[in-house]
């Protein structure tokens, strides 16, 4: 399966949240990741941020492992979706240009969407009960 994984969703699967953390575990193991620089770029940001407490080296670790487990792609095109939070857009781009067929998010403008074009939007827990992981 082709997934776009939200920077809410791999923020919260390092800083210890379970639900996030099992699910990228198992897209690493048999999925295809999609992200894009962009989403990297607000992944790196976001993990800066004093409230987290990570080290620089924790924050290079951490990317390196979801830039080793994805597959970057390019966004040329960037449409205005989500008028509430136009960040959300290279979301909805990365997925669309990566032909995702899921994004995974926890962003309530996107989830409220519940599809782009073609692809379904899901929560942590929906995107778990798609690729059948067992029950907690």
């Amino acid at each position: 399966m082709r997934v776009a994984l939200d920077s809410n969703v791999l923020v919260s699967a390092l800083v210890g949240h379970s639900h996030p953390r099992r699910l990228l575990f198992q897209l690493l193991r048999g999925h295809v990741i999609l992200s894009s620089m962009q989403m990297l770029a607000e992944l790196e940001e976001v993990l800066q941020r004093k409230k987290f407490k990570l080290t620089r080296g924790q924050v290079e670790e951490y990317l390196k492992l979801v830039i080793n487990g994805s597959h970057l792609i390019i966004v040329t095109v960037c449409p205005e979706v989500v008028l509430e939070d136009p960040d959300d857009d290279i979301v909805l781009a990365t997925a669309s240009e990566g032909d995702a067929e899921v994004i995974v998010t926890g962003d309530k403008h996107l989830l409220r969407l519940e599809k782009h074009q073609m692809t379904k939007i899901v929560t942590v827990k929906e995107m778990l009960e798609l690729v059948n992981y067992p029950p907690l």
